[in-house]
């Protein structure tokens, strides 16, 4: 659905507030189709957004992970890897 929604489960340290609310933000403006709402919609827009961060938060906090939780930066350094390798990004 969104790819700049990113798993925030079983991860250690544990996903923080802003980026349950950065999640938040892109699920809100993936259904929306809109990246700024109008003035007429910005109040329903942040409803939702802090809405479904807070029902983000309590699941992150009720699920139960059987694995072992994977390391952050190892997990960012093979997405990384995988973008460089499939020619979307350049070598750094």
């Amino acid at each position: 659905m969104c790819r700049n929604i990113h798993t925030l489960h079983n991860f250690e340290p544990a996903a923080t507030s802003d980026e349950v609310d950065a999640a938040a933000l892109q699920y809100v403006r993936k259904i929306a189709g809109t990246t700024k709402p109008s003035k007429a919609n910005q109040e329903a827009f942040d409803r939702a957004v802090h809405e479904i961060a807070h029902i983000t938060q309590h699941l992150l906090d009720d699920l139960v992970a059987v694995a072992p939780p994977k390391n952050r930066e190892v997990e960012a350094a093979k997405a990384r890897e995988r973008a460089i390798k499939s020619g979307r990004y350049a070598a750094a």
